[in-house]
């Protein structure tokens, strides 16, 4: 299938398919006319892709694990002995930004919540 087939049967923009290419997340095929060719495994991929993309990963690191996942139904297991220790280093790291933005938050709480009553007042209208 070609690239627009793949884009509508994924519900992923052709630009990010080309995106994806670019960073060795997806291998097509290339016809003698230049054009990319996609099989059913790549929808596969693009899916696997987007699961890891909305776990918070960036593409660098779903290069580095994609090989070591599977499929099984709508979950992905984890293929590769390695790759366990990666995904906890990337959940500590996730970790750690949720409590970094937190703490941003507590102090923009305590910011919000020193302004004088008219000043507050005249924010609310």
């Amino acid at each position: 299938m070609r690239i627009g087939e793949l884009s509508r049967r994924t519900g992923v923009h052709e630009r990010l398919l080309r995106y994806y290419e670019q960073q060795g997340l997806l291998h097509p095929d290339r016809r003698p006319s230049g054009y990319r060719e996609y099989t059913d495994t790549d929808i596969a991929v693009v899916r696997r892709i987007r699961t890891l993309l909305a776990a918070g990963l960036n593409t660098a690191t779903i290069a580095t694990i994609l090989p070591c996942l599977r499929d099984d139904g709508d979950r992905l297991i984890p293929t590769c002995p390695d790759l366990i220790a990666d995904l906890r280093n990337e959940r500590d790291r996730l970790t750690a930004a949720i409590e970094d933005m937190r703490t941003s938050r507590t102090a923009l709480d305590a910011v919000i919540a020193s302004a004088p009553e008219d000043v507050a007042a005249a924010a609310r209208t």
